[in-house]
């Protein structure tokens, strides 16, 4: 049996996808760093090491009851109306394909763990390395980073599979983190370990 879990987060049509709202943010970090070829190909190290896929999914209810209203990263959500769930925007993007056994943890906050079945899910199956990647840097991965850190895991930024909404932002976010995580980029990481 894995301990390890791949989390793919926030890599939703609403963020990455050429047509998506975050097109002009993140679409251009990605592409110069082929962010999307390497996340794919990290993937499908990972599924072939028998590694646990995870994908994390920022989304709020339709009429967006659980969007805070005060929080200055969601509050214009419901104004653009971003992060519906239920709509293309919030799928995972084409390219990752998620597979049926992968886990989908659906969060209304920047954490991964907050308000969410991601640590169960863990506790059930005996996870004890956690390997990240993402968007935004700055937001999930480092919030999922940190919070893994203080829950005693094992944890693993890609940092090749990450992207901020500019460069500045990806590597202070990067430099931020490694205090508390490991660092690596997707080739050197062994997902059977």
């Amino acid at each position: 049996m894995t301990s390890t879990m791949f989390l793919v987060m926030d890599m939703l049509n609403d963020l990455v996808h050429a047509n998506g709202a975050g097109a002009k943010t993140y679409v251009p970090q990605m592409a110069a760093r082929d962010v999307m070829g390497r996340t794919r190909a990290a993937i499908d190290r990972a599924r072939s090491a028998g590694a646990l896929i995870g994908y994390v999914r920022v989304g709020f209810a339709p009429d967006y009851r659980d969007c805070p209203p005060s929080s200055p990263v969601f509050s214009k959500a419901r104004d653009n109306g971003l992060f519906k769930l239920g709509t293309w925007g919030t799928e995972v993007h084409e390219q990752f394909s998620p597979a049926p056994e992968d886990f989908d943890f659906v969060k209304h906050r920047v954490s991964p763990f907050y308000g969410t079945a991601l640590e169960p899910a863990l506790r059930a199956r005996g996870i004890t390395r956690l390997v990240l990647s993402g968007v935004s840097t700055n937001g999930v991965v480092h919030a999922g980073a940190r919070e893994a850190h203080d829950r005693d895991y094992d944890c693993i930024v890609l940092e090749d599979c990450c992207a901020g909404a500019t460069a500045e932002e990806h590597e202070n976010a990067l430099r931020s983190m490694a205090r508390f995580v490991a660092i690596r980029s997707s080739d050197e990481v062994d997902f059977a370990s």
